[in-house]
């Protein structure tokens, strides 16, 4: 195991991933789904089946990534499964990898814009980590509104339809859920744009 991780190391490492994986689970989870599968279960499988792997499982952050969000969107399509066959879900599993790919995407994208040198890229998992704890931070509302808004892509004409709200409305959670995150992060020494 010269070049791999100590069993104890890849458990903590692992760890780090698991806000992260969280995130992307919530925001691609349909409205009629979110209070019927377990999200902590689903992450927990995911990072289970990475330590299980740990001798395959690859080395650079970008490709560990790449690897728990794979894991991530088949545990997530067998939870939807087995609501399906106690209802009507269907779900694509290729499309739902995309869909994964595609939050995941729009999230460096959003953390990108504060990069300030190549050498903070090195950290972009922490980041990541960190932004979705500190997602957590916002009042529900909020968290929601941004989350549809700025990691799925919603107008805030969707936004306010699957919330219940009118655009205004999402508009002013959306100004002021970035307004507290950017705050949050600020005492953590990082911005926001």
């Amino acid at each position: 195991m010269s070049n791999r991780f100590a069993v104890a190391d890849l458990g903590r490492h692992l760890d780090g991933f698991r806000e992260y994986l969280r995130l992307l689970a919530r925001l691609q989870l349909r409205a009629n789904l979110a209070g019927k599968i377990d999200l902590s279960g689903v992450v927990q499988q995911t990072l289970l089946e990475a330590y299980q792997a740990r001798d395959g499982f690859p080395l650079d952050p970008a490709q560990q990534a790449a690897w728990l969000r794979r894991a991530l969107a088949n545990n997530l399509t067998d939870e939807i499964r087995r609501l399906g066959s106690r209802g009507k879900e269907r779900v694509e599993e290729q499309s739902l990898e995309q869909a994964l790919e595609a939050s995941s995407a729009r999230v460096e994208a959003w953390l990108a814009r504060e990069e300030s040198t190549p050498g903070r890229k090195a950290v972009r998992k922490e980041q990541l980590s960190r932004l979705a704890e500190t997602l957590l931070q916002l009042p529900e509302d909020q968290r929601q509104a941004v989350e549809l808004h700025h990691l799925q892509g919603m107008s805030l004409a969707g936004v306010g339809q699957q919330l219940g709200r009118s655009r205004e409305a999402v508009a002013g959670l959306v100004f002021r859920g970035l307004k507290k995150l950017r705050s949050l992060l600020a005492q953590e020494g990082r911005t926001l744009k």
